[in-house]
Formats: C-alpha cells, structure tokens, sequence
C-alpha cells in the first residue's frame, strides 16, 4: 500500500482498486499507481487482476468437470464425480422448466455461467486482506480477487449473452418477424407503432443492464462490507466476518443462478414467436 499505517479512507480506497495496466498519457503503457491514472488510461485499460482471476476460475472449472468426466464410473462414484453429476441435474431440471425452445447450446451455456460465476463469486470469502498484502510482498501494489465485484466483468457476459439474444431472435423469427415482433407488441395496431418501439427497444437494452449491474451491485456491496469490518478492531472482526462470510455463501449461490435463470428465460423468448 502507498503508507505502513493507511488511513480508513486509503484502506477502502486500496481495497477497491483494479490492478490497471494502459496507455497513460504521460507515461505510456504501464500500470495505474492511483485511481486517477486509471482513469486517464481512458476506455481501453484493461484490469488485470479481473482478467487474470476470472480465467483462473475458468480453468478450474474446465479442469474439474474433465477430470469428474475421465474419472466417472457406473460403480459407486466419488465426491466429486457426486457434486458434478448433482450440478448437471440441477441446470438440467432448471433448462427443461424455463427454456421452450430447442437448441443444444442452451443447457451447456447455462452450466458455464452458473459454475463460473459461482466460482469467481466464492473468492469473496477469502479475508480481504489476505492477498493484497501476497502480492504486495511481490512487488504489485493493487489486487481485488473477486472479478464479479468489477462491472467490466459482469456487464461483459450480459453483453455477451445479448448478443445471443439478438443473434437467436434473428435466427428463429427472421429480421421481418423480429421486427415485427418488436412493431406491435403489446398492442397489435399500427397506430400504436412508435410507442411500440420504444417501450420494446427500451426493454431490450434493460436486459443485459439488469444482468450485469444486479451481479454487479450485489458482489460489490458485500466487498464494501467486508472491507468495513476489516477496519474493526478483532474481536468485532471474528464478531461479524465469520457470520457474514457463511451468510455470503448463500449470496453468492443466489446471484449465480439468478444471472443463470435469467440468461436462460431471455434466450426462451428469443426462440418463441408471439
């Protein structure tokens, strides 16, 4: 950290900022010491620890359900291959209940979102202070581990899902059956077609901005308070930390089949014609 004994406010502030490496005006391409060199770094920095964390979580999933897959046996099976076969089922029952269509792209995408925000949301209950001060001893003066707690991240798979969204509304009902879908609904009259529009097309755009900013929102709030109870002194810590950590555990499994459930309903309507 910039100082032995930071204030609260350099604390929190320390605590909240990305690993930020981009072209700064005076200094080139280098890495951020302050959050207002991250700002001037402008739109194309790229954080770092959110990229190198999420694809850290990323391959350990691909890991874990490859070895489960190579490992799995007819005969009385492991814990793990127990927990991979309960996770299938789980989004198995939850694509079948909410998504109409036929696509074989569904049930795996809808796998990947809820193990991998599951397990970029559960860096959370690591002690805030635990790594940062790692990677302080090597040299690199910021690290914020949970990846969903920075909106680049969450806002880039709402977009990357939207696109899905559009690219299987296009598919499935055609360029004039989509925009006829967006022309008169709710109300089926030609008069009505420019309110249409606009209630539609404002729906549309809400939809990955309600994807990412409630993982978003939810993530970075329980970091806030987790780094405000570090500030404590330790018997206020063990106090609240340890119930607030076990009470994060249900969080963080809530907002990953929250993001999951919705991903999968949104791509549902895009395969349905109205």
């Amino acid at each position: 950290m910039a100082a032995d004994n930071p204030t609260p406010t350099e604390y929190i502030q320390h605590h909240l900022q990305n690993l930020t490496l981009g072209h700064h005006p005076e200094n080139g391409w280098s890495l951020a010491h302050s959050a207002e060199e991250a700002r001037e770094m402008g739109f194309w920095a790229i954080h770092l620890d959110t990229m190198g964390w999420s694809i850290a979580m990323g391959t350990i999933f691909i890991w874990l359900f490859r070895k489960a897959g190579k490992a799995a046996t007819t005969g009385v099976p492991g814990t793990l291959q127990n927990m991979v076969e309960m996770v299938f089922e789980f989004i198995e029952n939850l694509t079948r209940s909410t998504f109409h269509g036929k696509n074989p792209i569904i049930p795996p995408l809808a796998l990947t979102l809820f193990v991998w925000i599951l397990l970029m949301n559960s860096l959370k209950v690591i002690p805030v202070d635990y790594f940062p001060e790692l990677f302080a001893r090597l040299g690199v003066e910021y690290m914020k581990i949970v990846p969903t707690t920075d909106p680049n991240a969450t806002m880039g798979m709402a977009i990357g899902v939207f696109c899905l969204i559009i690219y299987y509304n296009l598919k499935v009902k055609g360029i004039g059956g989509f925009a006829k879908e967006l022309s008169f609904t709710p109300f089926n009259t030609w008069l009505l077609v420019p309110f249409n529009l606009i209630l539609e097309l404002i729906s549309l755009l809400v939809k990955p901005l309600s994807l990412g900013l409630r993982l978003f929102g939810n993530m970075f709030a329980g970091e806030v308070i987790f780094i405000l109870i570090a500030l404590l002194p330790v018997w206020a810590i063990w106090l609240l930390d340890v119930p607030w950590a076990i009470f994060h555990i249900l969080v963080v499994t809530l907002q990953a089949f929250i993001f999951t459930v919705l991903s999968v309903v949104y791509l549902s309507a895009a395969h349905e014609h109205h």
